[in-house]
């Protein structure tokens, strides 16, 4: 086993909790599987039967990995239907012709709207669930018509998705982000930022005009049906190359491969060293064996060949219920969702719904000078009449007007150079993530107002948000020494200090209450 695999494989749980799906599962079990075994093979086949598990079994009877906790990774994909689908294929077929390979022909035409994540395998039934309420949910303000505008440069093509078609779909992503958390404890990224359909990606600056061509043919008056797909892939192979069977092939020698057309290898092209010229070495993805192959056996095959379809949910209000139900009774099979017109949240549903809209960041700090300095930082920044000046880089530019002056700092230090530096990329990251602020509460401590106005300013919220500066959530019986409360800046300071602070916030009694009798319990251990 390789060192990067060993490493992989150390940050994966084999606990097993959580529900199964008796239906599927039993026969499995009956045969004398393992449950974490049976488990494995039905999210490798996207749990669609016992038959398809039992056959995924059989074929990696000799996989060394078999008993190792790697879950699949999963996306979500907005996927367009019909016309509109067979004119992008052709698109991919011609661009492919014309202007050779490139990114895009590695993924069938799609909108992202979710980044792949992590599912243990045991919970991936929660996952389809997650995918319908989120449809159910959406489905009643889901665009009739989705608005596509062309977007050409360099080293890019595609469709753009803008306006509130837009807002809709992003808010359907951030959904199913939600509730796959709630149901099936994933942490799920959605797409906040453009969508976008890829046409080309990476290709010769001389192509481009070619391929602008090809894409203005593509007639976008035909009506689309939409569908979001749930997809996985192993992830042990995100940067291996994908190789397609051509031809049958008998191993020779114990250490070769046996090969089937249509079989998948993956190829990791810094671990050739061993092979001979016109060989590699490759896992197969049928087996999970490892071994030699004959290169001209194979043919390169695109990234998405190997990954497994789960679970659709397609877009469209049908008038006739009875109809619909036939329908959904015989979609169940092959993993589509038929959204349901009769919708209605139950009270379990609609508080569940709350939580999610309404949740609780609980931040941390940045780096305080006195945790990088010790005690006596401040006697090694002040001058001997008190003034403030920058010994070293890691300590702050400058720090803020006191009433008693400097000496106030010393049991309230502000964060340090590396702390601003932190405080802000925790800020850009909650950007990048999507979450909506809308209150904030800090201790009254400098470094932690100084944190929250870092991150506002990162999420441009500075000027909308104020700080409610709450005494109840100020820890100071680890780190300080004193039994008394140290010396803290007053709002009205902390204003002059340019921070945007909520002067009508008044703090209520039971917090400060809580908190005193909570640290009093743990014997001053916070």
């Amino acid at each position: 086993m390789a060192a990067g695999e060993t490493q992989l494989y150390a940050k994966v749980s084999n606990k097993l909790k959580g529900r199964s799906t008796p239906l599927l599962l039993e026969p499995l079990l009956a045969m004398g599987f393992p449950v974490h075994t049976a488990l494995k093979a039905l999210a490798a086949t996207g749990r669609k039967t016992a038959e398809e598990a039992l056959v995924w079994l059989h074929d990696h009877g000799n996989d060394p990995s078999l008993d190792d906790p790697i879950p699949q990774e999963y996306a979500l994909f907005l996927c367009p239907t019909g016309p509109l689908l067979e004119k992008l294929q052709e698109f991919w077929r011609e661009s492919k012709r014309q202007c050779a390979k490139n990114r895009a022909h590695e993924v069938f035409p799609h909108v992202t709207l979710c980044d792949f994540f992590t599912c243990e395998d045991q919970r991936v039934e929660c996952l389809y669930e997650a995918l319908k309420r989120a449809g159910d949910r959406l489905l009643g303000s889901f665009p009739t018509a989705v608005p596509l505008a062309l977007h050409s440069s360099i080293s890019y093509l595609g469709f753009f998705v803008n306006g509130s078609p837009a807002d809709i779909i992003r808010e359907f992503a951030m959904t199913f982000a939600t509730e796959a958390s709630l149901l099936a404890d994933c942490s799920v990224k959605p797409c906040t930022k453009q969508l976008h359909l890829t046409l080309a990606h990476k290709f010769y600056p001389h192509h481009q005009r070619t391929l602008e061509q090809l894409a203005r043919a593509i007639p976008l008056g035909h009506s689309c049906q939409w569908t979001a797909a749930l997809y996985s892939r192993d992830m042990r192979f995100v940067h291996y190359q994908t190789l397609r069977a051509l031809f049958q092939y008998k191993p020779q020698n114990v250490d070769e491969l046996t090969l089937s057309p249509g079989d998948y290898i993956f190829v990791d092209p810094t671990q050739q060293d061993e092979a001979s010229e016109g060989w590699v070495i490759g896992i197969s993805q049928r087996t999970g064996c490892r071994g030699f192959l004959p290169e001209n056996y194979t043919d390169r095959a695109s990234e998405s060949d190997t990954w497994v379809k789960h679970r659709m949910y397609t877009f469209s209000l049908a008038t006739d219920l009875n109809s619909r139900k036939d329908s959904e009774a015989s979609s169940r099979c092959s993993g589509e969702f038929l959204p349901q017109t009769a919708r209605s949240l139950s009270s379990l549903q609609a508080l569940q719904a709350t939580v999610a809209r309404k949740s609780v960041l609980v931040v941390r700090h940045g780096e305080r000078v006195d945790q990088i300095f010790g005690k006596s930082w401040l006697q090694q920044c002040s001058t001997p009449d008190g003034k403030y000046y920058r010994p070293d880089l890691n300590f702050p530019c400058s720090l803020p007007r006191r009433s008693r002056g400097i000496k106030d700092f010393e049991n309230d230090p502000p964060l340090s150079s590396c702390g601003i530096f932190q405080s802000r990329i925790a800020g850009d990251a909650l950007l990048d993530s999507g979450i909506r602020i809308s209150s904030v509460f800090a201790s009254p401590a400098l470094r932690c107002v100084q944190t929250a106005k870092l991150i506002l300013e990162e999420l441009k919220l500075e000027k909308k948000i104020k700080i409610r500066v709450e005494p109840g959530i100020f820890e100071w019986t680890k780190w300080e020494a004193g039994k008394t409360t140290p010396t803290l800046m007053s709002l009205e300071e902390l204003k002059e200090a340019n921070f945007n602070i909520d002067t009508d916030y008044r703090s209520l009694p039971w917090a400060c209450a809580s908190v005193k009798k909570i640290k009093r319990k743990e014997n001053g251990s916070w």
